[in-house]
């Protein structure tokens, strides 16, 4: 389809962008208070996996220098807001999510110099740095454990500690049956204690005891230090798991299999979604409020990683009292519940109960991949990239990006066993390493063709860069007219109109392979999003979406291999026809 745009249709669409562009600076000007607090609710959040952003001193391992060289493409990207994962003091077992000092940077990731002048330069572009906050355990070599395996006055209970009991055999075993997520039992013997402690993940991560008024104090001071130091809020990691049975009680058999070492072996009623973690979501959020009202500047946030049930997720938001917890809770939904062999109805259904759960007045948000989970390019195909990154930035709310999903990077899923360094990968050893290692998804970002895919020229980088990295990178997309990246910076200057801020959303089901979503918004023209998810090229009939009155779409955002070219004006009589390649998704304005 190659009917190209108009004068008069590029006009229009330069006025479109002008008049958004307008409208932003007299908000800006007129209500700044209103903006500061409500900047999140349209952000896309980048999250950045230090580790493999990039390395700025060649020891193959990415630093907060390396991020810092790189916060200029960031803001040519558009983006305003990136999180961190974590870049704390730590052994490094499970790669920063074992924390030793809550108030230092790690060696191998800069100084606390560093990460200020980091702070300072995105504050100069205008971009929000938020902080990976891992509040359910330390490292077994924080100081807080040292002090509580020795009894120290203060720091007793300071972690869940229990006795074992012995068995019919004459053994000493562990209080009860819980298990690990990551294999094997949840509790460790402490030989200078004398008792077993609990760590729902690596025997290095023992968790930290919320029952303890203590301990919440201690981390609210985390909190504080940290927005002290300019950040403008938290991803807060694990927490449906902050509270366990304080009466260590068996779980009962899932039925799922056989292995009494694997968290399938257990329901985990005792160990996750306690009510509890309610209490304590609120009571961080008012901090957070309370921070910025006494402050000023704009809403420090917060933002919550749970796989949980949707409607426990939901009360994150508030509770029927009015208390409210997180801005947002992680929506996984369509990471979780979706793959290659979904269709429509799937996608359009997981999407729906989410904003139909959501309480009125709060705001959803989109997430397509992470650190722990498969790159999109890799779940759901090499040709499905810009299709989804195109709903997950027309959606309403928040968008959320894993770094390298604007360039389709895929996963190495053929790391060798010796290269694994991921703790439940190694836990499972080398026949089984393969299904669970979440290495695939972290090796280096492909900034371009050269050595080390541009991160590093080190001899050895901390995981292998993916060996397409010469064809698959950000410098060649750059160079193209039309890249994923291209694609992703249309969808982000797109999310500035009013209708995509503001819109109303509808979606619709055309067929088992094609669905809508429809952003509306009184005075404004409105935003048509299609999308194929099927490998299959699909006919449909807009007419059955669109009112008999609309006269054309003109393509707005078109992916990679689209027939259609970005300013194409799709008339009328090609509705009842019309063609979408297999994986195509087009981003249309209605007029």
């Amino acid at each position: 389809m190659n009917r190209k745009m108009s004068n008069q249709m590029r006009v229009a669409l330069q006025t479109m962008a002008a008049l958004a562009s307008a409208e932003s600076s007299e908000e800006a000007s007129n209500a700044v208070g209103d903006i500061d607090n409500e900047w999140w609710k349209t952000a896309v959040f980048y999250q950045i996996y230090p580790r493999s952003f990039m390395d700025s001193n060649d020891d193959g391992i990415g630093d907060l220098r390396g991020v810092l060289s790189k916060l200029s493409y960031l803001a040519e990207t558009g983006i305003t807001a990136t999180w961190l994962s974590p870049i704390f003091q730590s052994p490094m077992i499970d790669f920063g999510y074992d924390i030793s000092d809550f108030k230092a940077i790690h060696e191998e990731y800069g100084t606390m110099e560093d990460f200020e002048e980091l702070i300072a330069e995105a504050n100069r572009l205008n971009i929000k740095i938020i902080l990976d906050f891992v509040p359910n355990h330390s490292s077994d070599q924080c100081e807080w454990f040292i002090k509580s395996a020795a009894r120290e006055e203060g720091y007793e209970d300071f972690y869940v500690w229990a006795d074992g009991h012995i068995n019919e055999d004459g053994e000493m075993e562990p209080p009860n049956n819980w298990q690990s997520v990551f294999y094997g039992s949840a509790w460790t013997w402490h030989p200078e204690r004398g008792q077993y402690y609990y760590h729902q993940f690596t025997a290095e991560q023992p968790d930290l005891n919320y029952r303890n008024s203590k301990v919440v104090e201690a981390m609210d001071d985390v909190i504080t230090f940290w927005l002290d130091k300019g950040v403008s809020g938290f991803r807060v990691d694990a927490v449906n798991h902050l509270f366990e049975d304080p009466e260590l009680r068996d779980e009962p058999l899932s039925g799922k299999t056989q292995d009494k070492s694997s968290h399938l072996y257990t329901e985990h009623i005792y160990t996750k979604d306690l009510p509890e973690v309610y209490d304590m979501l609120y009571h961080w959020r008012n901090l957070l409020d309370e921070y910025t009202e006494k402050h000023g500047g704009p809403a420090r946030i917060m933002m919550t990683e749970a796989y949980a049930d949707l409607k426990f997720l939901m009360d994150y938001y508030e509770n029927a009292d009015g208390s409210k917890g997180p801005h947002f809770p992680f929506n996984f939904f369509l990471l979780t519940d979706i793959s290659q062999t979904s269709d429509a109805r799937d996608y359009v259904f997981n999407i729906q109960k989410w904003l139909t759960y959501m309480p009125r007045n709060h705001v959803a948000n989109w997430v397509m991949s992470n650190h722990d989970n498969p790159r999109i390019a890799s779940r759901l195909g090499v040709d499905s990239v810009d299709a989804m990154n195109m709903l997950l930035m027309t959606l309403p709310g928040v968008a959320v990006t894993y770094n390298g999903d604007e360039i389709g990077m895929q996963d190495f899923r053929d790391i060798s066993w010796e290269d694994t360094v991921d703790p439940p990968a190694r836990n499972v050893g080398p026949d089984k390493y393969k299904e669970v290692s979440r290495d695939p998804v972290r090796t280096p970002f492909q900034w371009s063709g050269e050595k080390n895919a541009g991160f590093s020229n080190a001899d050895k980088t901390w995981l292998p860069v993916h060996p397409n990295y010469e064809e698959l990178n950000l410098e060649i997309q750059k160079s193209l007219e039309k890249s994923h990246y291209s694609v992703y910076k249309d969808l982000i200057e797109l999310r500035k109109l009013p209708v995509m801020e503001q819109g109303r959303t509808a979606l619709e089901v055309i067929s088992r392979n094609v669905f809508t979503v429809t952003r509306s918004l009184k005075g404004h023209s409105s935003i048509l999003t299609i999308i194929n998810t099927s490998d299959e090229e699909q006919m449909v009939n807009l007419l059955e979406v669109l009112d008999e009155d609309i006269k054309q779409l003109t393509v707005l955002v078109s992916g990679v291999n689209s027939i259609y070219d970005k300013g194409t004006e799709i008339p009328q009589e090609d509705f009842e026809h019309f063609i979408l390649t297999p994986q195509e998704a087009l981003v249309c304005m209605i007029e």
